[in-house]
């Protein structure tokens, strides 16, 4: 009996220190990095059917852009093995023979095979008319999201939303999109019965929508240009006029950042702006990271340029 009692009073002070042990080894710390979610968020903007590298002709682009080789650079970051979110912020078409030719097929086609996430529209995309535009969505199975314009009664009514959500691992991402005034600036008759919404008042309200639904994130795919001189509406009045919108990424403007912008916004919290110039030239990778409470912590801003240069 007093040798079982023995045994019994050892075990427990072996059992007690190997308890107080594991409260300050390494392991606590490996817990804890366990619960920080990542996603890196990928995005083009103002491609204009740019599907081959610019020529080597001695110009100052010479060798950069092309579909194939940002399809390689996505795939070699997906292969990092997180969560990715492919995403792009309008005028997918105009500006080489390819859209002249096919009007905007090739394009989509694409798109869809680098495996884009989400889209919206830019004023270019209505260089052909909106029924060309819906036609060529058959080509895709990824949305196109924008809030603020009205296409009810036009071939785009069925073939858009709003806003999506991804599930990301266990992140609940929400995606919005957000147009440029059309009027004076697409003609009338290849944008037709599209009625324009206040992208300000639209974006608040969608965003808002995706919080109330659980989402850790919101990013807004916008086309509106990244600022002006004037009072007009810009990503960078949105991003400080907005409430629940963590990114911006912008186009329009055919802007190279070589830092993503930061502004406060109407809950005093930063709204990121992202550009990344036009032609499919760069793609912009933004790391997220995420700790437990599900705070937002942008990690690194990546632009990375695209083609030949980046191996020479």
């Amino acid at each position: 009996m007093l040798i079982n009692r023995r045994k019994f009073l050892e075990q427990s002070a072996m059992a007690t220190g190997a308890l107080a042990l594991s409260s300050v080894l390494p392991t606590s710390g490996v817990a804890a990095a366990a619960a920080v979610k990542r996603i890196t968020i990928l995005h083009t903007n103002d491609v204009h059917s740019r599907l081959d590298p610019f020529p080597m002709d001695g110009g100052r682009n010479q060798g950069l852009g092309g579909v194939a080789a940002r399809a390689a650079l996505i795939e070699e970051i997906r292969a990092e093995g997180g969560e990715v979110l492919l995403l792009d912020a309008g005028d997918i078409f105009q500006g080489t023979p390819y859209f002249n030719l096919y009007k905007g097929e090739p394009e989509m086609k694409a798109m869809e095979k680098m495996g884009y996430d989400a889209a919206t529209m830019g004023n270019h995309d209505f260089d052909a008319g909106l029924e060309n535009f819906a036609t060529q969505l058959m080509h895709v199975s990824f949305p196109i999201l924008i809030c603020n314009y009205d296409f009810s009664g036009t071939a785009m009514e069925s073939k858009f939303q709003p806003y999506k959500i991804f599930q990301k691992g266990d992140l609940k991402i929400g995606v919005l999109g957000v147009g440029i005034e059309l009027r004076g600036l697409v003609p009338e008759n290849l944008y037709g019965k599209t009625v324009y919404l206040n992208p300000i008042e639209s974006a608040n309200r969608t965003a808002d929508l995706l919080r109330k639904q659980g989402c850790d994130m919101v990013i807004c795919l916008s086309h509106l240009g990244d600022k002006y001189d004037d009072d007009k509406v810009s990503d960078e009045i949105l991003a400080k006029e907005s409430y629940d919108i963590d990114l911006i990424i912008g186009g329009h403007t055919h802007r190279f950042f070589e830092q993503p912008r930061k502004y406060p916004n109407r809950r005093g919290a930063d709204t990121v702006v992202n550009q990344v110039g036009w032609a499919g030239i760069q793609l912009g990778r933004l790391d997220y990271s995420f700790s437990g409470s599900k705070k937002k912590n942008l990690a690194n801003a990546h632009t990375v340029v695209i083609g030949k240069k980046t191996r020479e």
